[in-house]
């Protein structure tokens, strides 16, 4: 496991960010058609969500 070490504006940034790119997935979620590239996004967003978390 690696450990990154941010500035607080560094970590707002990202978190922001993050935030930012999970609304716009969440829309190319719903607009994908098929299954297997979904189920890849919906992976990628948990990803995304967890590691927002740990931002916290």
């Amino acid at each position: 496991m690696s450990t990154l070490t941010l500035t607080p504006e560094q970590a707002t940034i990202l978190k922001d960010s993050l935030a930012s790119y999970l609304s716009d997935l969440r829309l190319e979620i719903a607009d994908t058609d098929k299954q297997d590239f979904r189920e890849n996004l919906k992976h990628k967003e948990a990803v995304l969500k967890e590691i927002l978390s740990m931002l916290e």
